[in-house]
């Protein structure tokens, strides 16, 4: 027994940094995206709607995570890394405005095949009482990812090119692959009709709290993309500041996360999955409100912004939790379900977000709450499935 906890949380501990390199990918474009703009000499507005064709893509995520249910958890963990890696080197070696928005679209659908896979090879392994803790563990890669990992891309950027970051990338990707294919045993899933991926797509769309939940998440996942793609802009913008100050505030919103998945992991599972996104969603409206009334500031402007990305991360963490067992015959499919909501929420405010920034900061901000309020009628509707006998045998 204290050698399979030993495992477990090595294995934790593994997964959190690998996906730390994973959101570094992801996060990195939004506080540099006038760097990667100049970069390939295209104006920053044409970046965006290449965010935009990545969010779609990464809808497509809950299609490839399936694998982990119809064969086995590496299967999909590796799919998905091998997607990431490919999709960081196609940048790498071809560096223009088309590899970008297709190399960081297969990276992206990369990780969203990856996480879910990841999630569901640990829920097999932890009860659901205890399962909260471990997510939020993970979940502070994404954290992380802004205070370790933006000052590196820093450091890459401006010792060697924008490109840099990418070729690391890619090296890390096949190093995890080899590990990943030594070290994780398979579990072969008998093929049946209850394991196909058609059916539990099918299983999730007929169960109106998975639906209900999918909602939530693209809701608050929109909110969030709606500030969090202008808010670069918007301090540069309002302040002047340079490339190093657009690093620092990232560093504040990454330790503002950090506070977030820290307070997820000590309370999620006492206070309750539900309540608890009840209230980040009351906290993240209202920063959303706050916000603009900051913009004369910059330090509360910075304040403003680390309680709206702390809430976020809380309501992000406990929403993962909760979907991991509202359709728990199908865990793989239901979780990247749930993150494929959250791509088609990035989409949803990518879209949304330009157009709102030209008519005022405020309107972006009053978006985003009315899409949190919209999320908390949703929550009402989600409900936990229990385990049916065969999986609990």
């Amino acid at each position: 027994m204290t050698t399979k906890n030993w495992k477990i949380k090595a294995e934790i501990i593994l997964f959190t940094l690998i996906r730390m390199v994973l959101s570094i990918n992801t996060r990195m474009v939004y506080p540099f995206l006038p760097v990667f703009a100049r970069g390939m000499s295209v104006d920053p507005a044409a970046l965006v709607m290449a965010l935009s064709v990545r969010a779609f893509l990464g809808v497509l995520g809950p299609f490839f995570a399936s694998i982990a249910d119809t064969h086995d958890r590496k299967t999909g963990i590796l799919l998905g890394m091998g997607l990431f890696t490919v999709g960081s080197g196609m940048l790498g070696i071809w560096p223009t405005f088309w590899s970008f928005i297709l190399g960081t679209s297969l990276a992206l659908l990369g990780t969203g095949v990856f996480i879910p896979s990841v999630n569901a090879y640990l829920a097999d392994r932890i009860p659901y009482e205890k399962r909260g803790r471990v997510i939020a563990i993970l979940e502070l890669n994404w954290a992380l990812s802004f205070i370790i990992g933006i000052p590196i891309v820093q450091f890459l950027i401006e010792n060697y090119n924008w490109v840099a970051p990418f070729f690391v990338f890619t090296a890390i990707g096949i190093l995890c692959l080899i590990v990943f294919f030594v070290i994780l045993p398979a579990q072969r899933v008998s093929k049946t009709d209850e394991n196909k991926i058609v059916k539990n797509l099918v299983r999730i769309a007929r169960s109106w709290p998975a639906v209900a939940g999918l909602l939530v998440g693209i809701l608050i996942s929109g909110a969030n993309e709606t500030v969090n793609l202008i808010f670069g802009l918007w301090i540069e913008d309002q302040f002047g500041i340079n490339f190093a100050a657009l690093t620092a505030a990232s560093v504040v919103i990454g330790f503002s996360e950090l506070g977030g998945g820290v307070i997820t992991s000590l309370f999620l599972d006492t206070i309750g999955k539900r309540r608890m996104i009840w209230f980040s969603i009351g906290v993240n409206t209202l920063a959303a409100v706050l916000l603009p009334l900051m913009q004369g500031n910059l330090s509360w402007a910075m304040a403003g912004l680390g309680l709206f990305f702390i809430s976020f991360e809380i309501s992000l963490v406990s929403s993962l939790t909760l979907m991991s067992e509202v359709v728990p015959e199908a865990r793989a499919t239901m979780i990247a379900a749930t993150l494929g909501g959250f791509s088609l929420g990035r989409l949803l405010g990518s879209l949304i977000a330009p157009g709102l920034f030209a008519i005022s900061f405020w309107a972006v901000c009053l978006a985003a709450a009315f899409l949190n309020l919209c999320a908390a009628g949703f929550l009402s509707q989600v409900r936990v499935e229990p385990p049916s006998p065969a999986m609990t045998a």
